[in-house]
């Protein structure tokens, strides 16, 4: 895989371009009911709940549910992004929440999603982006 890395027109690196500017958040929820984990309505709302808890502006949430089984689903932020996607069969579910800005933080998310997923495992990375 080729990474390609941008400079400025100058050719100067610039260390502000570069600073991070928001922080992304990604859990893997593992031991979860799978029941849980495949009822739509129910986790379009925790997705709007959790990423409100982050302290960021919900502007659209859509979700998706697959068969036979799974869900998906996203919210739009007008700091970024976040979403959910489920395994039910494995007991899983992945969290992504990627906010800008210094308003937010996506780790006051977890507890809203421990509350309502019960996971029995959780694995936790934080990326300053």
């Amino acid at each position: 895989m080729a990474i390609e890395v941008r400079r400025p027109a100058d050719g100067q690196t610039h260390a502000s371009a570069y600073a991070p500017h928001g922080r992304h958040l990604l859990l893997t929820l593992g031991g979860c009911p799978a029941a849980l984990l495949d009822d739509q309505p129910a986790l379009a709302a925790l997705v709007r709940r959790a990423a409100m808890a982050t302290g960021a502006t919900v502007l659209q949430v859509v979700s998706r549910r697959f068969a036979p089984q799974g869900v998906t689903a996203l919210a739009l932020l007008a700091e970024s992004h976040a979403s959910l996607h489920t395994y039910p069969e494995a007991g899983v579910a992945f969290w992504d929440c990627f906010t800008c800005g210094a308003a937010c933080d996506p780790a006051r998310s977890v507890a809203v999603l421990v509350a309502a997923l019960r996971p029995a495992t959780l694995t936790r990375q934080e990326i300053a982006r």
